[in-house]
Formats: structure tokens, C-alpha cells, sequence
């Protein structure tokens, strides 16, 4: 096995130990985001398995990493650490952005109707990590109102405009990352999975 596998393999066990503690605990939140960032760690075995698609091991690392890191804030770090927010969203834009680029080259290498110039991939980057960090806030936005109304206690929580433009600048942060440095490590995750396409539709 792996170093980075065994290193996903720790933390999705030691999101198992936070669900596990939620339930113990009476601990809603707990319970919500260990299950939730537990299933997106998963994807990458449920992508192998139904799908044939094996992930590089760094990826399922950087997928597993930021689902834990903003377990571990929503566990009370963020209200300890003021920085762990502005990481956790860079990490999650960069992950997005990752996503959002290898969607891109596969549509790009898939068909050969679609061509996108290597010089628009930088601002579709950042088009696609701002419009979810958009859709995010407003999902937050939503649970507080929600939360406002019921009583219940949310996973997620708005603290005020300053707050969401820094998760947006970090978010920025993210996106440059990647369009920076994360295509050359893309490219050949991109061109399995269309090769895989190509095989499901043969």
C-alpha cells in the first residue's frame, strides 16, 4: 500500500470516529459532516469498482484531505483557528478547480466538435471555482434562514459579509493554484477518463 493511500486510509478512519462520536455524543453536526465528507472519500473506490476508473493515489489524497480538514473545522477548529477557514476553502477551491478542468479536457478530447484554447482554461478555471463558491454561500445563506426559522442547528454557517469575501478571495486563491501548477498533473487523469468513455461507449 501506498504512503498516500495509507494516509487516506487514517483519515477516513478517523472520520469514521467522528460519526461515531456524533451519534454517542448526540452530536447532529458531528454526525453530518463525518457521514458527508466520508461518501465523497469514497468515490474514488466507487469509481474503481463500477466504473473501472482507478484515481492516482495523490488525487484520492487531496480529495480525502480537504473533506477532512473541513470535518475537522466544523468540529470546532474554525471557531479556534480563524485561519483554518481561509485554508479549508482554498483547498476545496483547488479540489473544485481540479474537477472543473478535468471535465473541460475530457469534453475537449471526447469530441471533436469542442475545442478549448489552452489560454481559456485559465479564466474558465476561475469562472468555475466563483460560480460554486457563488452557489455555496447561498446554500449557507439558505441553512441560516433555515435556522433562523426552525431552531435546528446547521452543519453551515454565514458569519457576515466580511467573511464571505474572504472565502471568495480564497476560493481565487485556489483556482490560481491549479491554473497554475495542477494541468500538467490533470492532463493524464483527464485522458484516462476519456479513454474509459470511449470504452463504455464502444
Amino acid at each position: 500500500m501506498s504512503t498516500q493511500r495509507r494516509l487516506t486510509v487514517v483519515m477516513q478512519i478517523l472520520l469514521v470516529t467522528i460519526v461515531v462520536y456524533g451519534l454517542l455524543a448526540g452530536q447532529p453536526k458531528a454526525v453530518t459532516n463525518g457521514g458527508i465528507g466520508l461518501g465523497v472519500t469514497l468515490l474514488p473506490a466507487i469509481l474503481r469498482r463500477n466504473y473501472r476508473f482507478s484515481l492516482d493515489p495523490w488525487l484520492g489524497l487531496w480529495i480525502t484531505t480537504a473533506v477532512f480538514l473541513h470535518t475537522l473545522g466544523s468540529a470546532g477548529l474554525y471557531a479556534q483557528f480563524a485561519w483554518w477557514d481561509s485554508m479549508t476553502h482554498a483547498l476545496s477551491a483547488s479540489l473544485v478547480a481540479g474537477v472543473g478542468y478535468t471535465a473541460a479536457r475530457v469534453v475537449d478530447l471526447h469530441s471533436d466538435k469542442i475545442h478549448i484554447p489552452t489560454q481559456f482554461v485559465f479564466v474558465y478555471l476561475f469562472i468555475v471555482v466563483l460560480a460554486f463558491g457563488v452557489i455555496w454561500e447561498l446554500f449557507e445563506f439558505t441553512l441560516d434562514l433555515i435556522s433562523a426559522e426552525t431552531g435546528l442547528t446547521m452543519p453551515l454557517a454565514q458569519h457576515g459579509l466580511d467573511d464571505t469575501v474572504v472565502d471568495m478571495l480564497y476560493n481565487s486563491l485556489g483556482a490560481l493554484l491549479v491554473a497554475l501548477f495542477g494541468q500538467a498533473h490533470l492532463t493524464g487523469v483527464a485522458e484516462s477518463l476519456c479513454d474509459r468513455v470511449w470504452s463504455l461507449e464502444a
